[in-house]
């Protein structure tokens, strides 16, 4: 059994894989996707989306970092990932099931699941590209708009060298509405033969174990759910090992809300830091009353030197 953080672009960016990964529970991480289009990226994007690569592949933590791509064109899919794994890549991970229209729109993310003959050329052709030694692995919605072609797809993935396959329980269509269809991971389960990961709608423990019992499938990549309630990876890890599950009080999660924001005051611009931090903050009121009073408080403020008051936190000044 492994649990996973999910690669949710434009949230768990490197200081968000840092802290969550920190509280424990979790056995990998994937970056957000580096898109590819028509050329091999420099080395600064990778330093700027991926820069535990500098540091082994690994956050403070040691747990291992996974660079993900997105696109559609699988030799420049298959350049990017060989020079990923030059720089440390432990593995490469491909995404089919982003479903921001944006991206579908420049033929990335979902919208492949129409097309599963390429989601078969573009996985064998980052496979041929990279070591034997470095996996690579994959991550899909059941289907564009409904989930007719999953199976196809998820064959697709397995028969091109995925090593392993996460599947999102909704379609692009859903996008995050409820429920998730975890009776589909099922039916990719059996329909392929390398693991598969569920994903989509696990906030609690409770609901990993629903999940599992449904979808039959022990492995489970977290997203929004370890975001709102930064100990899940560590609730559900204690009752796989037939530990006392402790959900984390208020005064550790606090904590951690202030570890984030000193390193956004660190390392991002004083215009864009407040932002991340309420976009966080904000999806903890899902699991924390406290948070909800807090939110309140900084939800108009976009001063950061107002906000460190607030926080009652000392900073250091973004370089």
């Amino acid at each position: 059994m492994q649990i996973a953080l999910a690669p949710m672009e434009g949230l768990v960016d490197e200081i968000l894989r840092d802290v969550l990964t920190r509280v424990g529970g979790i056995d990998w991480c994937v970056t957000e996707f580096i898109r590819v289009t028509d050329r091999l990226h420099p080395l600064a994007t990778y330093e700027k989306l991926a820069p535990e690569l500098l540091h082994g592949s690994r956050t403070r933590a040691g747990t291992p970092m996974r660079v993900q791509f997105l696109g559609s064109d699988p030799q420049c899919l298959a350049e990017n990932a060989a020079y990923a794994c030059e720089l440390g890549a432990p593995v490469v991970d491909l995404n089919f099931g982003c479903p921001a229209k944006t991206v579908n729109k420049s033929r990335g993310g979902a919208v492949l699941l129409k097309e599963p003959e390429l989601m078969f050329a573009i996985v064998e052709a980052v496979r041929r590209a990279v070591p034997a030694h470095i996996p690579v692995t994959s991550k899909m919605r059941l289907g564009y708009e409904t989930p007719d072609g999953a199976l196809d797809c998820a064959r697709a993935l397995a028969d091109g060298g995925s090593a392993h396959v996460v599947v999102h329980a909704r379609t692009k269509t859903d996008g995050y509405k409820p429920p998730a269809h975890w009776e589909w991971v099922a039916k990719v389960a059996d329909a392929v033969k390398v693991p598969v990961f569920a994903n989509g709608e696990v906030w609690t423990l409770d609901d990993y174990l629903r999940c599992r019992a449904i979808s039959g499938v022990d492995d489970i990549m977290l997203g929004r759910g370890l975001v709102s309630r930064p100990d899940l990876a560590r609730q559900i890890a204690a009752w796989r090992e037939g530990g006392d599950v402790q959900p984390m009080p208020w005064h550790e999660v606090r904590a951690l809300l202030d570890d984030f924001w000193r390193q956004a005051r660190r390392k991002l611009a004083p215009r864009y830091a407040p932002g991340r931090l309420k976009q966080w903050l904000g999806m903890l009121t899902r699991s924390y009353p406290e948070a909800v009073e807090l939110f309140a408080q900084i939800r108009r403020e976009s001063d950061c030197e107002l906000i460190d008051r607030l926080l009652q936190v000392e900073v250091e000044e973004a370089a």
